[in-house]
């Protein structure tokens, strides 16, 4: 795992995260300085289910487990490595996470608050703009896939094909939360 990170190997990393394409080395910095840094063991949450969405995270490296409470009991609904974002929708609206998400190996995950975020928008930096609209793209490209195959499954008219459909979609939006 990571010892201390330095800035340089932050924005190297955060300049070959998708999130993060649109942005310049020195924009990246000027996300880097709401950006917290936290290591968790296997076993520990990086936040549960229920949750209020006060933040939004990207793996530097490890794997997390997402988890979602159904009937049933916990089921994982996904597994998650290295670059991966999770919990941006909290960065728009704050809503509660509707997943836990808890860590399976050691892993160092980047932090961004969101009142820290909300903060950079209201200065009107360009470098919180550019990253809103990369979220947007992200939301509207999954919106766009769960519009298709649900209108897919809409056609099919099997009631147990239906059934086993909507199921990825509806662990694939979790993620997101």
């Amino acid at each position: 795992m990571a010892t201390d990170l330095t800035l340089e190997q932050i924005v190297t990393f955060l300049l070959d995260a998708p999130m993060f394409g649109d942005l310049d080395e020195g924009e990246l910095s000027t996300i880097v300085q709401v950006m917290e840094v936290q290591r968790l063991s296997p076993g520990q949450h990086v936040f549960h289910e229920g949750d209020p969405g006060d933040a939004w995270y990207l793996l530097y490296e490890g794997e997390v487990e997402v988890v979602k409470t159904t009937e049933e009991g916990p089921r994982a609904i996904a597994i998650l490595g290295r670059r991966a974002c999770f919990g941006e929708m909290a960065i728009l609206d704050g809503s509660p996470r509707s997943a836990t998400v808890r860590a399976t190996t050691p892993i160092t995950v980047m932090r961004f608050p969101r009142d820290a975020f909300t903060e950079l928008l209201r200065c009107n930096t360009l470098a919180a703009y550019k990253l809103v609209h990369q979220i947007a793209l992200v939301l509207v490209s999954r919106q766009r896939r769960t519009t298709s195959r649900l209108v897919e499954l809409m056609e099919a008219g099997d009631p147990n094909q239906m059934r086993e459909g909507i199921t990825p979609i509806v662990q694939q939006s979790s993620v997101a939360e």
